[in-house]
């Protein structure tokens, strides 16, 4: 296995990840912030915006994870690269919107 397969499911987690908020609050109907809005990532984007952006970034998860390499839920190293890349974008995701939404 090549060291960019690896790097292409890191950031495939990354990017499945950063899914599940905008496509979260779009088909809920209620406003989030997006690369799109004013001031980029601080304003509120629309709800279409955000499910738009959502399923964007599925896309390219889906690119980077399922066309890059051959990813294999059985291999431990591919799914913990895949879950690192997870685990740092929730985790950066949480730092950043956290004092917009009133979180610690």
């Amino acid at each position: 296995m090549r060291w960019r397969d690896y790097l292409a499911y890191f950031f495939g987690g990354a990017f499945l990840a950063n899914t599940l908020p905008h496509l979260g609050s779009g088909v809920s109907g209620n406003a989030f912030q997006s690369p799109f809005a004013s001031p980029p990532g601080v304003g509120l984007s629309s709800a279409l915006v955000n499910v738009l952006w959502g399923l964007f970034n599925l896309v390219v998860a889906y690119l980077l994870v399922c066309r890059v390499g051959s990813f294999n839920l059985r291999n431990t190293q591919h799914v913990l690269v895949l879950g690192a890349g997870i685990a740092i974008m929730s985790l950066m995701l949480a730092h950043a919107f956290a004092p917009l939404h009133g979180g610690q």
